[in-house]
């Protein structure tokens, strides 16, 4: 339940970002403890009948070019990029081999360098619901090591993109809302989420309880399989960190060097999976906020930390009392504390000003003026209220998951419980969804993410999306795990997107050469790994 993230090259002119729901992608903040998890088994069981549908591993792939017509850039960049794109067919229900059937898309940027392949490394940039064919073009032109060593894999989850999509008809890209400051609004967003869910049922309920992640690493295992690999190695960011876990969970002998990066709680990924995220996202805000009070002239949010957190506020409560006009949009209380989380993904100089910029336009609104948005407040506006169905699937993967309170009461006691310390982001992050009000129930019970394969877990401590607590509680269940962190970043996505050169040489190293660092591993900007 993230922002779907792809993360930015080192140095390019803006944040390369799918808008998802907020989280993800993200985890709870609370720590698991040991649990007796130095005895978890080196290699997670396969479960009895996951090779049933061994039918499936031995189709063979009518490889073609990416692009699917004028308007599909993501094809255009697969194809410039040298990249073939496939479909495998997979079963519905694992559970039936030989029922129903459909296709999930993948793409292949072939290793350049074939004498020192090493095998392939299949990539997902999060979401969940977020379609990954094209996170292999970037990966290629970011970093020419990892693919001169492997064939760069992308795909499209089940149910996401080009692979058998879900349409749930929304007029929005992201279900999250806040529940506003009282009652009479909570009420309304709970009538939203049980329109939404409504919706959502109509021509797919016959296939809602199979998005699943754990069908997803059965997709993936099929998809190594028919690629004629005997292991697979992997890249996930944010969601794609719990799908690379459940993967080690059901496949681990089938696991080969897996990163996962901006790592959720596994033990908490789910419909309510946000709810403890509140003090990581205060912190991004305030580090941005002592940002833009350094820039005040630029951006007249105020000359101080606290300033700026003022203005904020102030465009909070203005909201809960009028919406505000930005350009055809009127923003009440259900979206504000929405429109100040999603910029939080990013912590570079023009992630920030352009969240400086969007706050500026909002805090000129509450003067009741019509205002221009700017174009990334607008690109927002027009995923909060049109949406594109891009992300149509991001409910039906979580929902069945995890199944969720189905009792509203139970939400709005705990917003309440939480008003006064938590005034901005608790309505939002604790805020009821779809899944209360879903027509299908999950089919298994949530992966107990618990085992020994190795797994390299990157993160930052001030990841906002998925806190820090929960990347630890993720490097626990995985007791085979070494971890890397970035001291002092406010970002979600580090490998990569941070452009740290003592992150990037660490992860590259175990990709590459199979490194494995003996300890964890703390970074700061541009120093040589400690640890």
């Amino acid at each position: 339940m993230s922002h779907s993230t792809v993360p930015s090259p080192p140095v390019t002119s803006g944040p390369a970002r799918r808008h998802g729901l907020p989280a993800l992608a993200t985890a709870a903040a609370v720590a698991l403890g040991a649990l007796g998890l130095a005895a978890a088994p080196a290699f997670a069981e396969t479960p009895a009948g996951a090779d049933r549908p061994i039918r499936f591993h031995h189709q063979r792939l009518d490889w073609h070019g990416c692009k699917t017509g004028p308007d599909d850039r993501a094809g255009a960049s697969l194809d410039a990029a040298g990249a073939q794109c496939a479909e495998v067919t997979v079963p519905l229900d694992y559970r039936r081999p030989g029922g129903r059937t459909i296709s999930v898309a993948i793409s292949r940027i072939k290793a350049t360098d074939p004498a020192g392949r090493r095998g392939v490394l299949l990539t997902n940039p999060g979401g969940p619901g977020g379609p990954g064919l094209d996170l292999v073009a970037s990966l290629a032109q970011w970093s020419p090591a990892l693919t001169s060593r492997y064939d760069l894999i992308g795909m499209d989850p089940r149910f996401t993109g080009r692979s058998t999509p879900i349409r749930c008809g929304w007029k929005t890209d992201v279900f999250l809302r806040s529940a506003g400051p009282n009652r009479r609004t909570f009420n309304e967003s709970a009538a939203l989420m049980k329109e939404l869910a409504a919706k959502c049922a109509r021509g797919n309920r016959d296939v809602l309880p199979y998005a699943s992640t754990r069908n997803t690493a059965r997709d993936m295992d099929v998809v190594r399989a028919v690629l004629g690999e005997p292991k697979l190695s992997y890249l996930g960011y944010s969601y794609g960190t719990y799908l690379g876990a459940v993967y080690t969970q059901m496949f681990g002998a089938r696991a080969d060097r897996i990163v996962l990066d901006s790592a959720v709680n596994p033990d908490t990924y789910g419909p309510g999976l946000l709810s403890g995220n509140e003090p990581a996202i205060t912190a991004a805000l305030r580090n941005w906020a002592a940002w833009a009070a350094a820039h005040d002239k630029d951006h007249g949010l105020g000359d101080t930390t606290t300033e700026v957190l003022a203005t904020v506020n102030h465009v909070n409560r203005a909201a809960a009392r009028r919406p505000l006009r930005i350009g055809g949009y009127r923003i009440d209380s259900h979206h504000i504390p929405y429109l100040l989380f999603g910029p939080l993904y990013e912590d570079g100089e023009k992630a920030y000003a352009d969240f400086a910029t969007q706050v500026r336009a909002l805090a000129d609104a509450t003067r009741g003026t019509v205002v221009t948005a700017p174009p990334s407040l607008k690109a927002s506006l027009d995923s909060l209220f049109t949406g594109t169905g891009a992300l149509d699937a991001q409910a039906p993967i979580i929902c069945a998951d995890r199944a969720a309170s189905r009792d509203p009461e139970t939400y709005f006691r705990d917003i309440q419980a939480h008003r006064a310390d938590e005034p901005l982001y608790g309505p939002l992050i604790r805020n009821i969804t779809p899944c209360a009000f879903w027509p299908t129930a999950p089919v298994e019970a949530p992966t107990k993410v618990r085992n020994g394969v190795p797994v390299l877990v990157v993160g930052n401590d001030g990841d906002p999306g998925s806190p820090y607590l929960g990347q630890q509680a993720m490097h626990r269940a995985l007791t085979g795990s070494r971890m890397v962190t970035l001291r002092g970043a406010y970002r979600h996505a580090t490998y990569l997107g941070a452009g740290n050169s003592c992150v990037n040489t660490t992860v590259e190293r175990y990709l590459i050469d199979g490194v494995l660092p003996g300890g964890d591993v703390t970074c700061v900007k541009d120093v040589t790994p400690a640890g």
